[in-house]
């Protein structure tokens, strides 16, 4: 699945490019429940993982990195890997989600077209490098 904006999202990103509300550090996560984000979805519609060593990213506003290419905009951060770091039950992962640091409001989410993937051994891992692209 793409990249989703819902529409809480939407209205969150439209105020900070208006300069409505002051634009915020974002946090990355990933979610456990069989969940296909859709225009309603919400920060409770979605369960953060809990697998040993899972942690969330935070993702700082100065180290995301915006060009156009082709008259195509895409805003683009570093590659975030989460990593066990313990055998322990498969716990499945279905997709990631992006939420306000501060406002703790839902701004994209997407479920992996490949997924999900099961994370169980000491050292599996997810690699996402976040971006989001204009129309």
């Amino acid at each position: 699945m793409a990249l989703l904006v819902p529409d809480v999202g939407e209205v969150q990103l439209l105020s900070y490019a208006l300069n409505k509300l002051t634009p915020e550090n974002q946090i990355m996560r990933l979610f456990k429940n069989d969940y296909t984000p859709v225009e309603g979805s919400v920060l409770g519609d979605f369960t953060e993982a809990t697998w040993t060593g899972y942690a969330q990213k935070s993702l700082t506003g100065s180290s995301w990195t915006v060009a156009t290419v082709a008259g195509v905009t895409t805003g683009t951060f570093a590659v975030q890997t989460f990593t066990s770091t313990a055998n322990q039950a498969a716990e499945l992962s279905y997709g990631y989600y992006v939420l306000g640091a501060t406002s703790g409001i839902l701004l994209w989410a997407e479920r992996f077209t490949d997924g999900p993937y099961a994370i169980a051994v000491l050292g599996d891992n997810i690699a996402i490098t976040p971006k989001i692209t204009g129309a």
